[in-house]
């Protein structure tokens, strides 16, 4: 997928500005660099003059590697997919001791742990973030805050400098509670696959609400909420 500058640089300040991060942080980096929540790992800590902490290869999936890692380096910000986090908390005892953010993304989060999470941290300055987005659209363009409540865990609302989309069949917006696919447009869409002309034409087309720009069909299904948030309901294709 053929980033560009400028959406990892909009990526990078819109979690810098909305979580806080500041030179006090100490980040840790666990996710392998082929996976792409690595970029922000590995690039955010020098923008803001951060420590960064690198997990011993073969760590992230070693819940006491990952303990221990935070303990000893004083470990603030972190990231899991759901079902690593799920198993971080069935294997380990006060698990975030210091920590003041855990990121979620890569996987739909539910409500049941979200709960896990929340009374595993009472009492502790931990919070925990829900990201969307597709390596398409430069990792994540969405962002919600996590607190406890009734029903599903959403995905928040999009990011500056993007535009989320749910249309219909027809292209046509759909109304506050209807279904359709999510599709973003914006700064942080990707220029394409790389040497896969057929495939980029099909996935990144013209938006049809801005003359001369593109978005990309994600092929997700959501629905707007009342709130503005954006409520994720799995795959058009299953």
């Amino acid at each position: 997928v053929l980033i560009e500058h400028r959406g990892i640089v909009n990526r990078l300040r819109w979690m810098i500005d909305d979580l806080g991060l500041d030179e006090t942080d100490v980040i840790l980096q666990k996710t392998p660099y082929v996976f792409d929540v690595s970029v922000w790992e590995l690039l955010l800590p020098g923008l803001i003059g951060a420590r960064q902490v690198m997990l011993r290869p073969g760590g992230e999936s070693d819940p006491a590697a990952i303990r221990d890692t935070i303990e000893r380096h004083g470990v603030t910000t972190l990231h899991f997919v759901p079902s690593m986090l799920s198993q971080y908390l069935a294997a380990v005892d006060d698990g975030f001791a210091g920590v003041r953010r855990c990121i979620c993304s890569g996987e739909e989060l539910d409500r049941d742990l979200a709960r896990k999470f929340l009374a595993a941290t009472e009492g502790r300055p931990a919070r925990l973030f829900n990201y969307y987005g597709p390596t398409e659209a430069t990792v994540d363009v969405t962002l919600l805050r996590v607190e406890d409540g009734p029903g599903p865990v959403t995905i928040g609302r999009p990011a500056p400098n993007n535009r989320l989309y749910i249309l219909g069949e027809d292209d046509e917006p759909c109304p506050v509670g209807v279904t359709g696919e999510l599709c973003i447009a914006g700064v942080q869409v990707a220029r394409g696959y790389l040497n896969r002309p057929e495939l980029t034409a099909e996935r990144f087309t013209a938006d049809p609400f801005r003359p001369g720009d593109r978005m990309y069909r994600t092929g997700d299904l959501a629905r707007w909420l009342p709130d503005g948030e954006i409520l994720y309901l799995g795959r058009r294709d299953g």
